[in-house]
């Protein structure tokens, strides 16, 4: 097995009562300039991908320094972060610096050969948000495994995790794998996009086992208890740090008849139906948005649930786990109980044991039991490939 390289900038450390503040892997370009000097590289980048307190692009500031990016690649939304969810994309040029840029969430979502010849090195850069049901660690996984085929380096510069503080959920049976759920991990799995690239090298997810050459710019002045605002919104529907820190727990809805707010300017931040309106009196209508949402559930609809655009998230960072209670309480209130749920929320589960539990009207300590041993083999599991406290 190949060994994974870190590099560690060093610092110094003074304390003055308060937390230094994290380090960006993308931020430390005198940790890694030196290794891309001659190298043609491709980029894994989109919106979130900044560098320096100006967030500018790190495609334009790796150029300006020097670097010779060949190549783009961009996830679900894009390359500039500016497609709906969901929304296929074509290979394209990028206006701004006339670099190719291929979409993984196109016609195809793993760089073939031909994506990848000319390259020495590809540089993986995107901010995730701690949650399975996100797409950017499909994203990664189908790079990493492309690179190992053809025998190509993959660097990340790494990026705090804003969940990344609690593991909880249940762990993804891989008979219901999927984009938004890979591998057989909870639904937050605590990890950054480094960690988790060594636990998928490290437990052989990638076809035929192969392993991807990595290296590793990790983060300064963080740990898993860390608070991490955000700067640049993650995807077109995560737009504020409320949204970020709600998803892991409220996403669920997405596999339902309901709405989470897309359409709307608070996405993810509010649950509703118009068949609830004789439970709450907070309402919303979703209408198309380009770019954002263009054709959103219930369009044009009166939805009528639960605000949670005050919610004090304090309270997911002190409980430590999943918040199942607006999923129940919704479930055991709404009207047409047979069409509550929809086919996605088994792929989003990652099993079909949870719709089954919440049907039959289990508790949610019956259901939290269930998670088990799973849940726990996970967290001892996950130990091996952490580079934070």
């Amino acid at each position: 097995m190949k060994k994974t390289i870190i590099i560690i900038l060093l610092c110094c450390s003074i304390s003055y009562g308060y937390a230094q503040k994290i380090i960006t892997g993308a931020d430390q370009t005198t940790a890694y300039l030196p290794y891309l000097k001659g190298k043609n590289v491709g980029m894994v980048i989109n919106q979130s991908s900044v560098i320096g307190e100006k967030l500018t692009p790190s495609v334009d500031s790796l150029l300006k320094l020097g670097v010779q990016i060949k190549k783009i690649f961009g996830p679900e939304h894009g390359f500039r972060g500016n497609a709906s969810d969901g929304a296929k994309i074509d290979d394209t040029v990028d206006p701004k610096t006339g670099i190719p840029a291929v979409s993984l969430y196109g016609k195809h979502n793993k760089p073939t050969p031909a994506d990848l010849k000319g390259l020495d090195i590809v540089i993986f850069d995107i901010q995730d948000v701690g949650a399975r049901f996100y797409t950017y660690f499909a994203t990664l996984h189908h790079v990493m495994e492309a690179c190992a085929e053809n025998n190509m380096e993959v660097m990340i510069l790494d990026r705090p995790n804003p969940n990344g503080y609690f593991v909880d959920g249940p762990v993804l049976d891989t008979a219901y794998k999927s984009g938004v759920g890979m591998h057989p991990v909870p639904v937050t799995h605590g990890m950054t996009v480094a960690e988790y690239a060594q636990m998928i090298n490290g437990q052989g997810w990638l076809k035929n086992k192969v392993q991807c050459r990595l290296k590793i710019i990790k983060l300064l002045n963080y740990t898993h208890q860390s608070p991490y605002v955000l700067p640049v919104h993650p995807s077109p529907n995560l737009s504020t740090q409320q949204s970020v820190l709600l998803y892991p727990s409220i996403c669920f809805f997405e596999g339902t008849t309901l709405s989470l707010g897309r359409g709307t300017p608070f996405p993810f931040q509010v649950i509703g139906s118009p068949l609830l309106k004789s439970q709450y009196s907070f309402s919303f209508t979703p209408v198309s948005i380009p770019g954002v949402s263009d054709n959103p559930p219930l369009k044009g609809q009166t939805c009528y649930g639960i605000d949670l655009q005050k919610y004090d998230v304090h309270n997911l960072a002190t409980g430590g786990k999943l918040n199942l209670s607006w999923l129940l309480d919704t479930y055991n209130i709404y009207p047409d109980k047979a069409h509550f749920f929809n086919a996605y929320f088994t792929k989003l589960a990652g099993t079909p044991t949870l719709q089954k539990q919440i049907e039959a009207g289990k508790t949610e300590q019956e259901i939290r039991a269930s998670w088990e041993p799973g849940l726990s083999n996970y967290k001892k599991m996950r130990l091996k490939y952490l580079l934070y406290k």
